[in-house]
């Protein structure tokens, strides 16, 4: 299923005198980009033979992984922190998965689907290190390419395992080779930074962000390797930072969710580069108390 999303001009207010392009993918009907990995990927595990999928997830990949589950006709069984967000909670058990909630991170989370698996001989469903997943991304990428107006300056996208920007800054490298591909992590949860900077995989010791998207406390190997090949830098935002960009984001009349943020909140950081910047708003599904508290006070949130 392709599902082609909009690159559309930011309203002035976000640009702040500066040229910036959303591209929307906040518009599909799970509200985040994960879709156009998980349904290749399912269907894969499906053609093998399995009668079910297993994945831990903080919300969005979880959701479209019971998405595509329904679609091919297989159970999802996903894994999630207690503390997820109770939006994402509820889009996994409108979708049917088979919900279990673990104490602790997402990376706890998945240490427990992976044992579970191995009782269940079931496939475990790591997101972001899966190839399909970076071939299902790198479809982003031709879209900004084929969308833009002018060749991008530059493409800012969150990082969370890394393979979103892996895949779209491959294809950019392709069609719009001169693009800078630019990603973006929340400063409280560094691990993929830390990775892409010291050339090997890296385990932060928190990953405690507003942006749970971005969440990620162990780096997943592949997705350095990939990320090493096809980002040019690699930008640290704080939760106030976030916060803000989030206010901004509001105040144009769009609500998203804190990792989908992430590169607005990165491009005073992106001074030095002149042009048409976009920047892919990966998500809009977060929680009313998060989203009212970090639209009306963004000051209390950390810097």
């Amino acid at each position: 299923m392709g599902v082609e999303t909009p690159l559309e001009r930011a309203p002035d207010e976000l640009g702040a005198g500066r040229e910036v392009w959303l591209k929307r993918e906040d518009v599909h009907e799970l509200g985040a980009f994960k879709w156009r990995a998980a349904l290749p990927v399912v269907r894969e595990y499906s053609r093998r033979g399995a009668p079910a999928v297993v994945t831990a997830s903080t919300g969005n990949h979880g959701a479209a992984t019971a998405w595509a589950s329904g679609q091919v006709g297989v159970r999802a069984i996903v894994y999630a922190p207690e503390q997820a967000s109770a939006t994402k909670l509820h889009l996994l058990r409108s979708l049917g998965a088979e919900l279990r909630l673990v104490d602790g991170d997402l990376d706890d989370a998945k240490d427990r689907a992976r044992a579970d698996c191995e009782l269940w001989r079931l496939p475990f469903f790591e997101d972001g290190a899966e190839p399909l997943q970076y071939e299902a991304y790198a479809a982003i990428g031709e879209e900004i390419a084929a969308q833009a107006p002018t060749p991008p300056a530059a493409v800012v996208v969150p990082v969370g395992n890394g393979a979103l920007l892996a895949g779209v800054g491959r294809e950019l490298a392709r069609r719009a080779p001169s693009a800078l591909r630019v990603g973006v992590v929340a400063k409280a949860a560094p691990a993929m930074a830390d990775s892409w900077e010291a050339g090997h995989p890296i385990t932060s010791p928190t990953s405690e962000t507003i942006a749970d998207g971005l969440a990620v406390r162990v780096a997943i190997p592949a997705a350095v390797d990939a990320l090493r090949k096809t980002a040019d830098r690699m930008v640290r935002v704080s939760e106030r930072e976030l916060a803000g960009a989030l206010a901004s984001f509001a105040r144009a009349g769009l609500r998203v969710e804190a990792g989908a943020a992430a590169p607005l909140a990165a491009l005073p950081q992106l001074d030095d580069v002149e042009g048409m910047l976009v920047v892919v708003v990966s998500g809009r599904n977060i929680d009313d108390e998060l989203w009212e508290r970090a639209v009306s006070d963004p000051e209390s949130f950390p810097d």
